[in-house]
């Protein structure tokens, strides 16, 4: 059975010297859906010395049943987001590579759990729409449960709490 997924292309953003403490500094600075004219390869966009954009195309974003609660939590938060897990190369750290991307609020804890580097940026409308539909189709929040008095409490006070 085939998943939905979206093919997408992140630019990275470096800046050189940004503080008396790092000497480069990252930043996502946008998801875009992939284009044939971006090609497969990471290749550089701009470079004026002080900083630089690095274009990262062909990831594949495929949607899974079993994270239909990341999905609905990144829906709800407000501002639904593309969650960008990168890495700073270890042999040259004035380069970093995109890595992975996901629309699941709980994929992207996981990651932020391994201490990876991740970064958000807003969902565009008419994705936000798909993962919707998506989501409406494979998830139902459990029902909240009734929340047991304090049984320390006596039962003039559970009232007022």
């Amino acid at each position: 059975m085939e998943r939905p997924s979206v093919q997408v292309a992140v630019v990275l953003e470096r800046e050189a010297r940004p503080n008396a403490w790092e000497d480069w500094r990252f930043r996502i600075v946008e998801v875009v859906e992939q284009q044939e004219a971006f090609g497969t390869e990471p290749r550089l966009l701009f470079d004026d010395g002080k900083s630089s954009r690095w274009m990262f195309p062909a990831h594949t974003v495929e949607l899974f049943r079993d994270e239909g609660e990341g999905y609905y939590l990144n829906l709800t938060s407000g501002q639904p987001v593309w969650f960008v897990m990168w890495r700073v190369d270890e042999a040259d750290p004035s380069r970093a590579a995109v890595e992975a991307i996901t629309l699941s609020y709980n994929e992207a804890g996981r990651w932020l759990d391994a201490q990876e580097r991740v970064d958000n940026v807003p969902l565009q409308p008419h994705l936000v729409a798909w993962l919707e539909a998506y989501t409406a189709q494979h998830y139902k929040p459990e029902p909240k449960r009734r929340q047991r008095p304090a049984s320390f409490l006596s039962p003039d006070e559970r009232g007022r709490r």
